[in-house]
């Protein structure tokens, strides 16, 4: 008997049945519903329709670690490549604080009302402990995010060079291919991120505020050296003659420096991207500057120069990456380490005594 309470000998007392226990996972909830895997001619055609959906997974193909991820990848970018560089390339960079989402938010919206398709390519800092990202830029670009012609893509710098992630390049190949005609590229802040934008770009803006103390001294000279044009952000209310001010500085400090490989003499402008003051004049300095570097040829040369700075940079990546990869590489790498800790030899006869054996056993494979 189930309840043996409820037999005769114990007048008076009954106890009911339970209830049967519902299941906590909803039986018509129907099953995920695997995303289907596409060929590289399926993903080519669908980024030449523009399918963004397509793009995004086509992206985060190139962005994978995984080896089979990547042959694909190399095969989708390489039948997209006849379709691309047909865009125009900016990089934009700036101080912490400096209103970079803000700014590509506007720039963005004043960009597609004249009838052009912005990709936006922000970098998110990786952290050097969890290596996660946040990737919140697209949350700072609130009007942008709605559009249709407007794709942002925030990619993690994994920690790769100053926060610049290793395959944006290839990104920016897949963007173009897509219909695409402007591409931005957002760096983390001022730093040596900045030398890979400016290897991938046709026009690097620098972005600057004013009223922070000295207006010079958060921005080193390399840096200014690559801008093609600086603007003065928040120039608006009690701030616009401090950024009168910078602007000024800054123009002084440019003449200090040596004629710039284009030709091209960098402006400086002061705007405000809370209130769109200013920036229709910022649109006009970048389209003299792609018109005044197609006439004078640099354009095509600087396009030429970036494709075998990035052939090298690759080059360099597989270099590293078979070496570490290597068996008898990795075999030996802890000990001689150690070896190197404990004084026992110094960090230059390690790493000769590395390669010896890296190059040893590639010899021997054959």
């Amino acid at each position: 008997m189930e309840h043996p309470e409820n037999d005769d000998l114990y007048k008076g007392l009954k106890v009911n049945k339970g209830i049967v226990d519902v299941p906590t996972v909803n039986p018509y909830l129907k099953k995920r519903v695997q995303r289907r895997q596409y060929t590289p001619a399926e993903y080519v055609e669908g980024i030449l329709k523009g399918n963004i959906t397509i793009l995004s997974q086509a992206v985060t193909l190139v962005e994978s670690a995984k080896h089979e991820h990547q042959q694909i990848a190399q095969e989708i970018i390489e039948k997209c490549l006849p379709y691309a560089g047909k865009s125009m390339r900016i990089g934009i960079t700036g101080v912490p604080g400096a209103g970079k989402s803000t700014s590509i938010d506007v720039f963005g919206m004043h960009l597609l009302k004249k009838g052009h398709k912005l990709a936006v390519l922000a970098i998110d800092p990786s952290s050097e402990r969890s290596k996660g990202s946040i990737l919140g830029d697209k949350t700072r670009m609130e009007t942008l995010s709605r559009e249709k012609d407007a794709f942002i893509r925030p990619s993690p710098s994994a920690g790769s060079l100053g926060g610049v992630a290793r395959k944006t390049r290839e990104t920016i190949i897949l963007c173009e291919a897509a219909g695409f005609d402007t591409v931005f590229v957002e760096t983390v802040g001022v730093g040596q991120s900045e030398t890979a934008v400016h290897s991938m770009v046709d026009f690097f803006l620098l972005i600057q505020l004013a009223g922070t103390g000295d207006e010079l001294q958060g921005i080193k000279r390399g840096i200014m050296e690559m801008a093609d044009g600086i603007i003065i952000n928040k120039a608006d209310g009690d701030n616009v003659d401090k950024a009168q001010m910078a602007a000024s500085q800054f123009r002084n400090a440019l003449h200090l420096f040596p004629p710039t490989e284009s030709g091209w003499t960098p402006k400086v402008l002061t705007y405000s991207g809370y209130y769109n003051i200013g920036v229709k004049e910022i649109w006009d300095m970048i389209d003299e500057y792609m018109a005044f570097t197609k006439k004078n040829g640099y354009f095509e040369y600087k396009r030429r120069e970036q494709a075998k700075y990035w052939m090298y940079e690759s080059i360099n990546d597989t270099l590293r990456d078979t070496f570490y990869n290597n068996p008898a590489v990795s075999s030996m790498l802890n000990q001689t380490e150690q070896q190197v800790l404990q004084n026992e030899i110094t960090p230059f006869v390690a790493a000769k005594r590395m390669m010896d054996l890296f190059l040893g056993d590639i010899s021997s494979s054959k």
